[in-house]
């Protein structure tokens, strides 16, 4: 069975920093393309950041210049190094991936139950 989990969310002050970080485990044969999304209390869920399988990214005009995605393809992992944030920053982020599982000849979506970033003095 296929999952995403994430971790490194937490605590911090404005101007701060955090990195997350999405595992992808299973029974995978590829990932498409992975990325970080996040839902504030009362919001919608909204892209931060995606990066292609042809390493491709994408940024939230909000979070463009603070934060940076990557992704380890060997080891099916993608980070998020967020940089100067500020409390509008706060929500659950989650990470998201399009995977084609072993048992599947088409690509799924998949969403990990998220981390929460809180962002506050």
């Amino acid at each position: 069975q296929v999952q995403l989990v994430e971790s490194g969310g937490g605590l911090v002050q404005p101007g701060g920093s955090l990195m997350l970080s999405c595992a992808a485990s299973g029974a995978i044969y590829s990932i498409t393309h992975m990325g970080w999304y996040r839902q504030a209390p009362g919001k919608e869920r909204d892209l931060v950041a995606r990066v292609t399988q042809s390493g491709d990214t994408v940024y939230a005009d909000s979070v463009k210049g603070r934060f940076t995605i990557s992704r380890d393809m060997a080891n099916n992992m993608l980070y998020l190094q967020m940089n100067a944030l500020k409390p509008e920053d706060t929500a659950v982020y989650h990470c998201n991936a399009l995977i084609t599982p072993r048992t599947a000849d088409w690509g799924i979506n998949y969403w990990g139950k998220g981390t929460l970033v809180t962002v506050s003095s």
